[in-house]
């Protein structure tokens, strides 16, 4: 026998704040899926809402972001500090502070939050730095977000005062395109490179939310699952050139998709990966 999860409004808030969908459509997904953030996220999109995109960039609702790249270009970074205020974030000393635990990370060759942590500045660990700022400010503080990736050549991008990191890997060095698709990235805030890059969950996902959308919708009562499966296909083509990088309409120049941009600059240029990390 199942047992029913109390609904909070804490729960509410939270998966209003991720979805911007009304409090009564949120307490009522939450009830319907018996507390299941993620299946709430899909109750509401299935009622034909649109919600905002959760993406994982939207984790640290203050904070200091810094990308950069190794001196070769070969390696970059994203390390985000997180605090509790604008005030603080806008900071200079506090910018400061987080460019030097960056500046750091480039150096060491760090691999992952844990080991930044661990990195040694000035005779201090970071994780050491951290608990000092931590007691002159007065704000809880930490190691938000750290992305690392490797290419032949690799753009950083900063943008909005700090408040948000791209970072893109490319087969070969092509320093301008690097830095329009780190822009293209930041603005479009696509999924992934390509479809292929896409999780065949959240393929299928997104396809059970179209189907199911369509069967009930009045104007597809009757209609055969042949023909809801071809508009399903429809729809998710849509979904994958609006939400995968490669396939994205070129901000600069909208009338050539990225891929057909890349291909202008170089036929043999690729998109290896990309990281996005943003302010929430």
């Amino acid at each position: 026998m199942s047992t029913t999860v109390a609904i909070t409004a804490a729960d509410i808030n939270k998966l209003r704040q991720a979805t911007g969908a009304g409090m009564l459509d949120c307490r009522k997904a939450l009830t319907e899926t018996n507390g299941d953030f993620e299946a709430a996220i899909d109750w509401l999109r299935k009622q034909g809402q649109k919600v905002a995109a959760k993406r994982s960039d939207r984790e640290a609702k203050e904070g200091v972001i810094i990308a950069k790249t190794s001196a070769d270009n070969k390696t970059g970074f994203i390390v985000c500090i997180s605090c509790e205020t604008d005030f603080v974030s806008k900071n200079a000393d506090f910018v400061a502070f987080t460019q030097s635990i960056a500046d750091a990370a480039v150096a060491n060759d760090v691999k992952s939050a844990e080991e930044l942590s661990e990195v040694v500045i000035g005779g201090s660990k970071v994780s050491d730095m951290i608990n000092d700022k931590l007691a002159s400010i007065g704000e809880k503080i930490g190691i938000a977000r750290f992305e690392r990736i490797e290419a032949a050549y690799v753009a950083s991008y900063i943008h909005g005062a700090y408040r948000m990191g791209v970072l893109v890997g490319l087969s070969k060095e092509a320093a301008e395109a690097g830095k329009d698709v780190a822009m293209q990235i930041a603005a479009m805030n696509p999924l992934a490179v390509d479809a292929e890059s896409i999780p065949a969950s959240t393929i299928e996902r997104e396809r059970a939310i179209v189907v199911e959308t369509m069967k009930a919708d009045p104007k597809m009562a009757g209609k055969p699952d042949e023909m809801i499966g071809k508009i399903a296909e429809g729809k998710l083509n849509a979904f994958f050139k609006e939400q995968t990088l490669l396939a994205q309409a070129f901000v600069k120049d909208p009338s050539k998709s990225v891929a057909e941009y890349l291909k202008s600059v170089g036929s043999d240029l690729k998109v290896i990966e990309f990281k996005r990390v943003a302010l929430g």
